[in-house]
């Protein structure tokens, strides 16, 4: 039996709470330790709720919230303060699966947002690319990163939408067919801005280049996305008219 389970069976909040000094009155009720409590609102019994500020939970939280210490050290200070033994391999054991069940969470919310950051870099590459090369009159040959922008930018930015507005199986699937590809264009990217250094920064907004100028750094710009969808919608409003 690990530490949470045989402190939950051995402790109830109303032993705890009189053990660590609160006075339980005839209604089972104490001073809540959580809020400015004048009358006793806590209801200790083998639970805790507070019925001035909602405080809620069981044994262990009560006293990891008392002492501001995490669940494991609550479990464990009750188990020495009212001496309940335990098996303490099985609560190595369960913490060693909720590390690998986080750490596979965090895996794919570190690959979402390293496919997001990359598209995004990549999609005002191309709107600067878009403005930077275009030709100057009209029976001009293209420049090569000119054509890229056109024909590429309406997409990334599907992407990019369904990565910010998407469910969760719509931004997977995106995740698992460019993973590989994420790669190769990060790699040109950083090389193009390496090529870019010192024109490329006066281009576009002012003297920021691609990583300042609304390149996102892992989580999506939620505000800068609404901005852009905004503007969108009032270029064509405008069309429309």
């Amino acid at each position: 039996m690990n530490v949470f389970e045989a402190v939950k069976q051995s402790v109830t909040t109303r032993q705890a709470a009189e053990f660590y000094g609160f006075r339980v009155d005839r209604t089972g009720k104490i001073i809540c330790p959580f809020h400015n409590d004048r009358n006793p609102s806590m209801k200790v019994d083998n639970r805790f709720h507070c019925f001035g500020c909602g405080a809620d939970g069981d044994v262990i939280d009560l006293v990891s919230k008392l002492y501001g210490i995490s669940s494991l050290e609550g479990a464990k200070k009750l188990a020495l303060d009212f001496g309940i033994s335990y098996d303490s391999k099985s609560v190595v054991r369960k913490l060693k699966t909720i590390k690998q069940q986080k750490s596979d969470a965090q895996k794919y919310a570190e690959a979402e947002s390293r496919v997001f950051r990359v598209l995004s870099d990549y999609y005002h590459l191309l709107k600067r690319w878009k403005v930077q090369y275009a030709p100057s009159i009209e029976n001009e040959n293209w420049h090569p990163r000119f054509a890229e922008a056109l024909q590429k930018i309406s997409h990334i930015e599907y992407l990019l939408d369904v990565l910010v507005f998407g469910d969760a199986e719509e931004k997977a699937l995106i995740v698992m067919e460019y993973g590989k590809e994420i790669a190769v264009l990060e790699q040109r990217i950083s090389e193009f801005n390496i090529s870019d250094t010192g024109s490329s920064h006066a281009d576009s907004c002012g003297d920021a280049g691609v990583q300042e100028c609304g390149g996102s750094q892992g989580k999506p710009d939620f505000e800068r996305e609404w901005q852009r969808k905004k503007h969108n919608q009032e270029l064509s409003d405008r069309i429309a008219v």
